[in-house]
């Protein structure tokens, strides 16, 4: 597993805590994504603002219902080695389900835009053992975690995904 804390740069605590708060949870969503997308596209995939805080990749995947490309920026937990990222669907503390995770649950072969590269990828829903193992990882990454999976009742999704050929 590996991973440390997100990044020990400046500021970093007071993000933890603020992206903790329930009016983080009702703002985030609407403005955090959308910068993202927009400076990614502006930088031709070499910046997601976010990330400077925790690292980030663009997901591209289908729609679970329309099929249709959908793009999305997220956090991600590189695993060591560099051929797997966790994603984390923890909308940010919210009640339902990130819209993304269905998307993969339908079609888990996407894509991802990680430090400028894109990279084909294979996402699989994580359960069990494994999952009880990834979370304690993802806990100690981004405390947070923890804030917003005790707000929620559903548990929150994670998914490894894998580099494909």
């Amino acid at each position: 597993m590996n991973a440390g804390p997100a990044t020990t740069a400046p500021g970093v605590r007071l993000m933890q805590k603020v992206s903790s708060t329930r009016a983080f949870a009702r703002i985030a969503p609407h403005f955090v994504p959308a910068m993202d997308r927009a400076v990614h596209r502006l930088t031709r995939g070499r910046v997601i603002l976010s990330a400077r805080m925790l690292p980030g990749v663009v997901l591209t995947a289908r729609g679970a219902k329309s099929g249709l490309a959908r793009t999305t920026p997220l956090a991600c937990m590189p695993e060591a080695g560099g051929d797997t990222w966790v994603l984390i669907g923890s909308n940010f503390g919210r009640p339902g389900h990130p819209a993304w995770t269905g998307n993969l649950l339908a079609h888990p072969d996407a894509e991802i835009s990680w430090q400028g590269r894109d990279i084909a990828v294979r996402a699989r829903l994580l359960e069990g053992e494994e999952r009880a193992a990834v979370w304690q990882a993802a806990l100690n990454f981004w405390p947070p975690y923890a804030t917003y999976q005790s707000r929620i009742e559903r548990e929150i999704r994670l998914f490894r995904l894998e580099r494909r050929d």
